[in-house]
């Protein structure tokens, strides 16, 4: 954001510096009351102006390159402003930072992430700001509107993937984008499109086809993978089933074998679910289907025992394949 202005020279030298005070506050309410020097030095402000309204206490130095025209804590976009303007003039927020700034829920980030096209000068690294460079940085990426600057949701879920710690991350948080509603599977497969060569692409596409095909959690996500590595029969996921009790949603379904099983996340533990979980579970078993329960706890801990149990189910029902690929 580059701001200037005429300050008139017929003004007493204080009136002049009460304006340029106004003209700056103007400036930083656009920006969660911050701003960088160069903005301000735009606006007429000497260097030593903002020395002493540092020294005043009126403002504060945030950085190498802004101020606060507060003296109190920074709000959140406040701080992911500071990181823009420390960055450089095309920085914008990106990854996992700009979904949390989209809303996001129940992910933290430990540094704020910020883009900047390849090759750009980047003028300085804060601690709490990670600064990446990226051929993919684009104007048209950019969500409209006001606030920091930062990529739309489906770009910032790409890149939040690809930048991941670790697979688990990036899988986590495609898998909460979605679930979430902050972008479809489509919006954000669109995106996936531009990107060549990256050794989480497969993952990446492997993940949004599974999204696409109905599973609403990351736990999920794990079972259709210990399927497939264990080399048992694809389920149907989210399976209708209509029993004279009630139509049900089943996690997983392989219909051929009527085996069912259901994974239950920490809700399910709630007491106004027992009942109802209970009662479903019942009825599809007196409609003739085995029905398999997996904790999300189990699933983490010691998933070979509960997957060989779905195993054991699938080969009474008359399955014979493998236990385990060749």
């Amino acid at each position: 954001m580059h701001l200037s202005a005429a300050i008139p020279t017929d003004l007493a030298p204080s009136s002049r510096r009460s304006l340029r005070r106004r003209l700056v506050a103007r400036a930083a309410s656009a920006q969660d009351g911050v701003v960088s020097r160069r903005q301000v030095y735009a606006l007429g402000v000497t260097r030593a102006e903002v020395r002493a309204e540092v020294a005043a206490e009126r403002w504060q130095r945030i950085g190498v390159h802004c101020v606060a025209t507060t003296t109190g804590r920074l709000s959140v976009p406040a701080r992911h402003w500071v990181a823009v303007l420390e960055a450089g003039p095309r920085a914008v927020i990106d990854g996992e930072s700009a979904l949390v700034l989209a809303g996001l829920e129940h992910f933290t980030v430990d540094k704020i992430r910020v883009s900047v096209p390849r090759g750009a000068r980047i003028r300085h690294r804060p601690s709490l700001i990670d600064i990446r460079q990226t051929r993919r940085w684009s104007a048209d990426d950019l969500e409209p509107g006001p606030g920091p600057p930062r990529v739309r949701v489906a770009v910032a879920a790409v890149r939040a993937a690809l930048w991941a710690r670790s697979d688990r991350q990036a899988v986590l948080l495609l898998t909460m984008t979605v679930q979430q509603g902050l972008a479809t599977v489509e919006a954000i497969a669109a995106e996936m499109l531009r990107v060549r060569r990256d050794r989480r692409r497969a993952l990446i596409h492997q993940t949004l086809i599974d999204l696409h095909g109905g599973v609403g959690s990351l736990a999920e996500l794990d079972v259709l993978r210990g399927c497939r590595e264990r080399g048992m029969p694809e389920p149907d996921v989210q399976a209708v089933r209509r029993t004279p009790n009630g139509t049900y949603y089943l996690d997983f379904r392989w219909s051929r074998w009527r085996v069912a099983l259901e994974v239950d996340g920490i809700q399910h533990a709630w007491a106004q679910h027992v009942v109802g979980d209970a009662l479903r579970h019942n009825s599809i078993a007196l409609d003739g289907d085995t029905v398999l329960r997996l904790p999300v706890l189990g699933l983490r801990v010691c998933p070979d025992e509960f997957f060989d149990q779905v195993l054991t189910a699938l080969r009474r029902a008359g399955w014979t394949g493998l236990a385990r690929p060749a």
